[in-house]
Order: C-alpha cells, then sequence, then structure tokens
C-alpha cells in the first residue's frame, strides 16, 4: 500500500516575531510535509506590496501541493493570478492581525489600500483564520466601512456574506513548555522591594509606548520606586528614566527573554491595535500581573480586574503595585485563565487538520 503524504505551500512574507513563531511551530512538526518560502520581517509595507510577485517568480512549478498556507500580509489574490496552477489547491489565509482596523496616524489612499487587499484576498481564499474572536468581528464589521470609499455607482454586493461563510477562529498557538524549559526553573524569584514593570512589545504607532512612558514619568516625578525591562528599540525616554532600567532592547536570547519576564511583577500594554497579544500572555504565563486596555483582544483573554479604560486607571493600578509589588505575584497567583486554549500542544492537532496533513 503507497500512502502519499499531502505537500501544503507555506508562504510568509513578513518573517519576524509572532509570524516567526507560527512558521518555526509548523516546521518543527510538521517538516516533511512543508515546503517554507519567507522573507524577513522589514518594511511591512513594501512586503504587503510586492510579495506575491517574488513568490510567483520563486515557488516552483508541478509540485503537486495540496494545500497553500499564508498570512494576511500577502496579496494572495495577485499571487493566484500570477500563478494560475496554485488555484486549484486549498488556500487558506491566516490572520494575524487585519489592517481594517490599523489606527492610522494620517487617511491617505494607500492606507484604504492594504485593507481592500486583503478583503480581495479573502475572497479568493477558500479558508479564512483569526487569532481571535475580536480580529474576526473587527474585520467583517469594517468591511462595509471600507467600501463606503468606492463610489456609489460600483460598489460590489454581497462581500461580507461571502468572507463570513469562509471564516473562523483559531487561537494563535504558543508553546508555553518551551518558555518553562527557556527559564532556570531552579532559580528563586529575586525578593525585590521595587515593583518590575516589564513592556514587551515593538516600539510602534500602534502599539503606543508615549502613553506608557507619561504613566511611568508622572510615577516617577511623584518619587515612586520602581524598575522597568523595556524589550525592544530605544526611545528618547531612555534617558529620562536611566535610573529605573534594567533591561533596555531587543533580546535575541530565548532564555534571557524568557528569565526577564520570570522575574517581573507587571506586564502592561498600551496599544491601540492588537489582536491577540503574544508577548503579554507568555509573560502572564510566566508570572506576571497583566494590565491592558479594555479593548481590543484583551477582554476576550483576561478577566475585567486585569483591564483598564483610562491612563488614570493604569496610573492607579501601577501606583497601587509600587506600595505593595508583592500584591501583582498575589493577584496573578490567583488568576483564573485557561492557558490550554492557547497552548500547542492542545491545538496542534487542529492545525494539522487545517493544513490537511
Amino acid at each position: 500500500l503507497l500512502i502519499v503524504m499531502s505537500k501544503v505551500l507555506i508562504l510568509e512574507p513578513f518573517c519576524g516575531g509572532s509570524h516567526e513563531q507560527l512558521v518555526s511551530l509548523f516546521k518543527r512538526e510538521f517538516s516533511t510535509t512543508l515546503d517554507i518560502y519567507s522573507l524577513s520581517a522589514k518594511k511591512w509595507q513594501w512586503r504587503a506590496r510586492t510579495a506575491a510577485l517574488y513568490f510567483s517568480e520563486i515557488v516552483p512549478y508541478n509540485m503537486d501541493y495540496s494545500t497553500l498556507f499564508c498570512s494576511s500580509v500577502l496579496n494572495l489574490a495577485e499571487l493566484i493570478a500570477l500563478r494560475n496552477d496554485l488555484s486549484k489547491i486549498k488556500k487558506i489565509i491566516y490572520f494575524h492581525e487585519n489592517q481594517l482596523v490599523y489606527p492610522i496616524q494620517r487617511e491617505t489612499e494607500g492606507d484604504f489600500q492594504f485593507s481592500y487587499n486583503q478583503i480581495l484576498s479573502s475572497l479568493v481564499a477558500d479558508v479564512i483564520v483569526f487569532n481571535s474572536q475580536f480580529n474576526m468581528q473587527s474585520f467583517l464589521e469594517n468591511i462595509p466601512h471600507i467600501f463606503a470609499y468606492i463610489p456609489s455607482d460600483s460598489k460590489p454586493k454581497h462581500v461580507l456574506e461571502r468572507i463570513a461563510l469562509k471564516s473562523r477562529v483559531l487561537y494563535y498557538p504558543i508553546d508555553f513548555p518551551s518558555l518553562s524549559v527557556s527559564c532556570n526553573s531552579n532559580e528563586k524569584l529575586p525578593d525585590s522591594e521595587l515593583l518590575h514593570i516589564v513592556w514587551p512589545h515593538r516600539w510602534e504607532h500602534d502599539k503606543n509606548p508615549e502613553l506608557f512612558f507619561r504613566v511611568l514619568i508622572r510615577l516617577k516625578s511623584e518619587s515612586f520606586k520602581f524598575k522597568i525591562s523595556v524589550l525592544d528599540c530605544f526611545s528618547e525616554a531612555e534617558q529620562t528614566l536611566n535610573d529605573n532600567i534594567l533591561n533596555w532592547g531587543y533580546l535575541k536570547s530565548k532564555v534571557d527573554y524568557c528569565n526577564i519576564l520570570k522575574r517581573a511583577h507587571v506586564v502592561v500594554s498600551t496599544a491601540r491595535h492588537e489582536f491577540f497579544g503574544v508577548s503579554v500572555l507568555e509573560a502572564v504565563y510566566l508570572g506576571c500581573w497583566p494590565l491592558c486596555p479594555n479593548a481590543l483582544s484583551y477582554p476576550e483573554i483576561y478577566d475585567k480586574q486585569c483591564l483598564y479604560n483610562t491612563e488614570q486607571q493604569l496610573y492607579k493600578q501601577l501606583r497601587q503595585f509600587c506600595y505593595n509589588p508583592s500584591l501583582a505575584r498575589l493577584k496573578r497567583d490567583r488568576l483564573n485563565i485557561d492557558f490550554r486554549k492557547y497552548c500547542w500542544t492542545v491545538l496542534k492537532e487542529q492545525y494539522r487538520e487545517l493544513l490537511g496533513i
């Protein structure tokens, strides 16, 4: 009996962060059935504009792929137009994030185009997967808003319904056991007298670092004592908060990254644009208390007590923890969160079924 394994084509135009983590999980678990083509995580807008043409040239013909899996950075409609041989296989588009609700600083026609391209890609796909309910709902609900820009005599019909029928949620999978292994499990947590706050996000407009540092600078101006770990690139806030810094900048070592999260008391998000929040959930798993906006994907994952509505509320929560850092760990130990919903070992078979392998 000859058993022919399905061959899956994985295309990732922006292979960094959570995109890279997912591809790495696929490669580790399903490597014998995958062909993976990727581009590095730089110049996002140009990756979104040109990756389809690049992949159309480098993906070989006559490979008998059964499935194509790509992230929503790829313009799938363009790729299929350029490579009609791929139109006949199962096409899956995975939304780590969507552009329809991106908090733009200045509205331009280019901003419309990125959203429109994701809508076209969804129409071409056979299966559309979102990493959270918020991601799916915000995408579907904003299709009419995007189409409001189109002249009235040429508005397409029934697009929302067609896309909704193919859409589903499959939570982003985190390899929690590997986080525990990366930490020094025998190391006793330091009994720090100072609150240790971690901010594990990209230094970008959509993550709203300005709000985070306004709150920290206010706390410092009022003589509250704390330490911070900022796990991305540098900014002018580094000089202002120099005395408070434990760690500053991107960490290449997963061991160093996990050990910092394990030592911290609180993880803070100030994001304007978040559809899952891998780094926050990793920090919570390793013992941090989360303080996140009461918006976006966060209410889907965290209890109300972990959420804030205003900058003042965030300030008050951090001020309370400055008075008593051990309170953060006490609250975290009592936090009711089912990590199995987001764990790779639990979700692996659903992803295997999705890919058809």
